[in-house]
């Protein structure tokens, strides 16, 4: 399994992830939801030169010319919510991709920190033979990019799989490399941290992404 971790390399990316973790920058939201869409953008295109392509006739005002085009069903798969600016910037650029939704959230339990990841709902088109592309800006511990993947294997099994996430733990990481197959993933991450806390958050990560973008959610443990 091929990992990608664009902070190896400085790039516009790293200014992007500079904004995101910046808790005075962050109390702009629709600054936060851009820079989450911009690195799903440049994620998009690196992504593309992993796709197979077959050559097509374009007829232009003076001729003909020999075009590339995508070969690929690539399907776009969020987990929601956090994940929609993430998937809008890559949905800008694979604009004729088939699109699949999942919710996928933490259930605390009534004492202590451990919790449990559950999926509610699913709306996916056939996956079987695609190029599946699963985008979650947050991989704190895996699981529920996992459980998401398997909630879309009902519709089937992906030729490839391409999983792209802003901020990931070492731990996670490790997840997705024991839990999906190797031959055919490759994961794309803006940045790698060692630590996850005893709430299972990213440190120093940059909070809680979903709220971040969208607002408070209420506690329901309360």
């Amino acid at each position: 399994m091929e990992i990608i971790n664009f902070d190896d390399t400085a790039s516009l990316v790293s200014r992007y992830m500079l904004e995101l973790r910046d808790k005075k920058i962050q109390q702009d939201p629709m600054r936060f939801r851009l820079n989450l869409d911009r690195i799903g953008e440049v994620m998009a295109y690196e992504i593309s030169k992993r796709l197979a392509y077959k050559e097509v006739e374009v007829a232009t005002p003076l001729g003909t010319a020999i075009c590339h085009d995508i070969a690929d069903r690539v399907v776009l798969a969020t987990i929601l919510r956090a994940g929609l600016p993430l998937h809008h910037g890559f949905l800008n650029f694979f604009d004729r991709a088939e699109n699949a939704f999942v919710s996928a959230y933490r259930r605390y339990k009534e004492k202590g920190d451990s919790f449990d990841v559950l999926v509610e709902y699913l709306a996916s088109p056939s996956i079987e033979g695609k190029t599946l592309i699963l985008v979650d800006p947050m991989l704190a511990t895996g699981q529920s990019m996992d459980l998401a993947y398997r909630a879309m294997l009902r519709k089937g099994t992906p030729a490839r799989i391409h999983v792209a996430s802003v901020i990931a733990s070492r731990a996670s990481v490790d997840y997705i490399k024991e839990h999906f197959p190797a031959e055919k993933t490759t994961v794309w991450i803006g940045a790698i941290d060692e630590e996850v806390n005893a709430h299972s958050y990213i440190v120093p990560g940059l909070g809680d992404a979903g709220d971040l973008a969208y607002g408070e959610k209420e506690d329901d443990n309360k």
